[in-house]
This record gives C-alpha cells, sequence and structure tokens, in this order.
C-alpha cells in the first residue's frame, strides 16, 4: 500500500523558495549577466512569488502594484533607476575619480554612477549580502513593472487612456509645469490598481523624499520599459563586472580596511593597549562619553537619552559638531574609511577622557582605566556576510615587517537593529545564540549581557537565539512564526550576528589569534516586527522612539568596558 506524504507547510514552502533564490542568485553571479524576464530571472520571480516576503506586501496580487514596498525599496536604490534597461553591479573600480556624478540612495551608503540613459552602474563594496539585497529589490521591480503594464492595457493590448494621460503628466512634471493633482492622481489609482485614497497617500510619501522620483515618475517608467520589452523586444538586462566577480569572498576590501586600523593603532602607540571593539552606530558611544561636558548644559537635559532625543532634531546640527570637535580633543580619533568598505571607525583613548568629564549614567572603574588605559574602537554598522569579512580580519595579527605582532582584543560588543518576533518597535533582545537561516550552522554565545541588565527601564525585553537571514526582505509571516512558535524560541531577525561570531570563534577557539576568554556582547533593540501589520521595515523609520533603547544598550555595554569586566 502506497504512502501519503504529508502536505507540506506554507514556512517549509517559503523555507525551500529561499534556498532557491539563494541558489539562483549565486548562479547568476557567477556566471555573469541575465534578463530579469529570461529563464534565469523568471526562476527567481518564481521563488519570490512562492516566499511572498512580508515587505512586499501585496507582490503576489496580479493588478495592485505593492506601493509601501514601492517606497522602501527605492530609498534604497539610485535615483533613476527606474529609467535604465542595463543596470551592472560593479566593485570599486576608479569610477569615483571620473566626472560622473555620484547617486547615493538615502537608505544605502552605496556609490552609482548613471553612464548614459539606459544605464546605471552600481558599487557593491559590502559583500555578498548586498548583492542579493539589491537582486531581490530588483526581481520585486520587475514584477510591479510587468503589473503596470498590464494595467496599462485594455482587453485587445491597447493602450489605456490613463496611460496616455500619464504620458502627458510626466512630460509637463518633467517641464517643471502645474499638474491638476485630483485629475492625476484618478488617471495613476487605476495603473496601479488601487484605490484614489491608497494613491494620494502613496503620492505623498514619496513627495517627502527628494531623493526618490515621484510615483508618476516611477510608474511611468516602470511601465514603459517593460511594454518595450513585450512588444519592442528591448530586453533589460543586469550583469556584474569582472572585477566584482574576482574580488567578493576573497576578503579584498577588508584586509584594507583592517591593515588602516591596525596601522593608525601602531603609529599613535595604541597597539599594544587592551582593545574594546564596539560595533554600533557612530554617534551613541561618542554623545555618552563627551556630550555632557561638550555642552555644559546647553541644551538643558539632565540625562544622556534626553540630550540625545534634543540632539537627534535636524536643527542641532550645531551642536552635534561642537561634540564631534570636543571629542577630537580628548581621544578620539575618527579614522574614515579609504578601502571601499563603508565602514568608519572612531578610536577613543578612554585613559585621556578626565572622570569629571562623564555623566552620572557612566560607570567606570578608576584603577582599572589608570592602570590598563583601555582603547575603545567603534565601528559603523556593517551589512549582513561583510561583518564576517571585517571582524575576521580585524582579529588577526597585525602584519609589520614580516612580523605578526597579535591584537589584543578583550572583548567585542554588538548592538544591532533587528526584527522582533514578540514585542513591538523599540523593545530589547539579548541573544543567548545565532541561528543562520536556510542552514543547520548555529553559534550559542556566553553573552556578558542579559536580560536582567535591561530591565526596569521602561521596555520589554526577550532574551533568546537570534535568526541571522540571507536578506533583509525574505522573510514571511510562516517561516517567522516557524521560527518563534518551533523548538528554536527565536525572538529576533538580523543580518549580522552569526557572521560576527563565527569570526570571533574562528579567531578565539581555532587561529588562538586572540584570547580565548574574548568576551562578548549582543543586544539589539526592534527596529520592527514583521509579524504586525503597520510594523515592518517599508511602514517607515523608529525615529526618536529608537533614541532610549538605542543609549540604554550603549550605557551597559560602556559600563561592563569601563569598570574592567
Amino acid at each position: 500500500m502506497s504512502q501519503v506524504l504529508p502536505q507540506r507547510t506554507r514556512a517549509q514552502e517559503s523555507r525551500a523558495a529561499i534556498r532557491r533564490l539563494y541558489i539562483a542568485m549565486r548562479h547568476l553571479f557567477i556566471r555573469g549577466n541575465y534578463k530579469p524576464l529570461g529563464v534565469s530571472g523568471e526562476a527567481m520571480i518564481e521563488a519570490l512569488m512562492a516566499l511572498r516576503p512580508e515587505i512586499y506586501g501585496s507582490i503576489a496580487d496580479p493588478e495592485r502594484v505593492e506601493l509601501d514596498g514601492l517606497l522602501y525599496v527605492f530609498q534604497r536604490l539610485p535615483k533613476g533607476i527606474e529609467e535604465c534597461r542595463f543596470i551592472k553591479l560593479i566593485s570599486k573600480e576608479g569610477f569615483e575619480n571620473s566626472n560622473f556624478p555620484v547617486i547615493i540612495a538615502p537608505k544605502r551608503r552605496r556609490n552609482s554612477y548613471r553612464i548614459d540613459e539606459e544605464q546605471m552602474y552600481i558599487e557593491m563594496t559590502r559583500g555578498r549580502s548586498d548583492i542579493y539585497d539589491i537582486l531581490t529589490h530588483l526581481t520585486f521591480l520587475y514584477v510591479e513593472a510587468e503589473k503596470i503594464r498590464r494595467n496599462s492595457e485594455d482587453t485587445k493590448g491597447r493602450k489605456r487612456r490613463e496611460w496616455l494621460m500619464l504620458e502627458e503628466i510626466v512630460k509637463q512634471e518633467d517641464a517643471g509645469e502645474d499638474v491638476n493633482k485630483e485629475v492625476a492622481y484618478t488617471y495613476l489609482s487605476t495603473l496601479l490598481g488601487r484605490t484614489y485614497e491608497e494613491t494620494i497617500n502613496a503620492c505623498s510619501r514619496f513627495a517627502k523624499d527628494p531623493d526618490v522620483n515621484s510615483i508618476f515618475h516611477i510608474t511611468y517608467w516602470l511601465g514603459k520599459l517593460s511594454q518595450q520589452e513585450e512588444y519592442e523586444k528591448l530586453d533589460r538586462e543586469i550583469s556584474f563586472s569582472s572585477a566584482l566577480r574576482e574580488k567578493v569572498g576573497h576578503h579584498y576590501l577588508g584586509e584594507l580596511w583592517a591593515q588602516h586600523i591596525k596601522q593608525f593603532l601602531w603609529d599613535n602607540n595604541l597597539f599594544d593597549r587592551p582593545i574594546h571593539i564596539i560595533s554600533a552606530n557612530l554617534h551613541s558611544v561618542m554623545n555618552s562619553l563627551f556630550a555632557s561636558s561638550a555642552l555644559q548644559g546647553k541644551l538643558g537635559a539632565d540625562t544622556i537619552e534626553n540630550m540625545a532625543r534634543k540632539l537627534s532634531l535636524e536643527k542641532n546640527q550645531k551642536l552635534r559638531n561642537i561634540i564631534r570637535q570636543h571629542a577630537n580633543k580628548n581621544g578620539m580619533y575618527m579614522l574614515n574609511d579609504t578601502s571601499g568598505m563603508n565602514i568608519n571607525v572612531q578610536i577613543i583613548d578612554v585613559h585621556r577622557i578626565a572622570n569629571a568629564m562623564l555623566p552620572k549614567e557612566i560607570e567606570w572603574s578608576e584603577e582599572y582605566v589608570h592602570n590598563e588605559k583601555p582603547i575603545i574602537l567603534v565601528m559603523d554598522y556593517a551589512f549582513g556576510e561583510q561583518a564576517y569579512e571585517t571582524m575576521d580580519e580585524l582579529l588577526k595579527p597585525f602584519e609589520k615587517d614580516d612580523e605578526k605582532i597579535p591584537f589584543n582584543v578583550q572583548s567585542v560588543s554588538v548592538m544591532g537593529k533587528a526584527g522582533i518576533l514578540e514585542g513591538i518597535k523599540g523593545d530589547i533582545m539579548v541573544a543567548t545564540a545565532h541561528v543562520f537561516e536556510g542552514a543547520a550552522d548555529n553559534y550559542p554565545v556566553e553573552n556578558e549581557l542579559s536580560k536582567a541588565d535591561f530591565e526596569g527601564h521602561g521596555l520589554a525585553v526577550y532574551e533568546g537565539p537570534m535568526i541571522t537571514v540571507l536578506g533583509t526582505s525574505l522573510q514571511n509571516r510562516d517561516i517567522l512564526r516557524y521560527f518563534l512558535k518551533a523548538s528554536w524560541h527565536a525572538v529576533g531577525l538580523e543580518m549580522e550576528g552569526a557572521h560576527y561570531q563565527k569570526a570571533i570563534q574562528a579567531a578565539s577557539k581555532i587561529r588562538n589569534s586572540v584570547r580565548s576568554d574574548i568576551a562578548v556582547r549582543y543586544a539589539y533593540y526592534a527596529s520592527d516586527n514583521p509579524l504586525v501589520t503597520g510594523h515592518t521595515l517599508a511602514s517607515g523609520s523608529l525615529g526618536v522612539d529608537g533614541v532610549k533603547p538605542t543609549y540604554l544598550i550603549t550605557i551597559k555595554i560602556l559600563n561592563q568596558i569601563l569598570s574592567g569586566k
């Protein structure tokens, strides 16, 4: 009697779709180019449609264009990319010295260059995760472009009047002429397959970002290139430069980045000191240590958190500059990246900070600071697999005159932002392990931070495993519920933790290039909850709500370091 196989759950289908996407993207990268609507491109589209990521909302709807997802993607892609048939992903290849104007997406630190009317070059200096991220976004765009094309045609394949009118609206907009908005919204709503009200709201959100073209412009060009491919056989194409394919995965830029840092420490007689690495933004540690003494009560704030809230306001740029200048005079060195990794670094000589300069929240051991003279190395956020490259190279010995000199790293602390699976934006997660999505790899963490460190401050705190995902946009509710409810009992998802821990374990347990009892600290604040409608990444940033968890985590990390624990 034949056995009936159980039907696969949506979570299993989703995990299989992620694996297919991952394999397809690696294959296409090795091959060097592909057509988004060719056989290989269609395989990626099918996998993405099967996955139906939460951040891409209504991607599977055949008519309704996903508006929140579009804005999220265009904030992470270079302005004008919707007009380009040819997109080439490149490494750092000298275009920064050309006369092509640099285009930088508002939410991603990557340089792009508009070569001509039809071609865009985009620098990929942050590793494979950056490449996979952008390929996923582009695949989503091509799905939405096909919807716009279909919505622009009647049942006989003729262009609808709404499309012809959109052409006129875009011409008027490009010429700087006034447009009857209410009429324009009406035409646009038909082409987007959305209600009039939804269209108005979307137009308003797009208009707030000067680094993103209007939704009229984007809709027109996405639809136009789709029409050209369908009827004029003018194919769109994505390609990868040979230099990019050669460099990715070989730590070429990471080695230059780490060598620059170690050389600076050596040249300034700081190399032999105890080093404490913190992966975080470049304002929270600096503000926590220097803002109080730099501003001398100018903000009228009594705590680091209240000071940080006021400093986050756009009008206080001058005060932020004062803090930076004060820090530079009192033990902080700023190392701007020249390697192409796009990760700047602050070196802070704690011994040069007088105790009287510190706010009341900062606790330190005078004896430890005086005797050990610790150095804090703050590195800006890495992106996905780039985290392994940076940490792996940073923890290697310094090579000087054919001699390998061990790097005296005593601790690594990671303050990250992550998606939370229970709770809301702004809550805190403390990692007990990092688990790779789509693999059996897992990295237990002996975390110096604990749930108790953050309780009693008005924020919910969750402790447990963190899932390190392949990309920002490859999750859906089914797979997230699986991670939450299954035996993993995961509390959140992020992109760097497992990569960091993999490098730390290799350096401390296998290579023995750093001390075997190196202290590690992992804490995350919730930037979104992808399981709650209206709390996904596409719904917008945390804003000032992110100040409290950011500075709470920063202070806890600093207090452990400065007390000599």
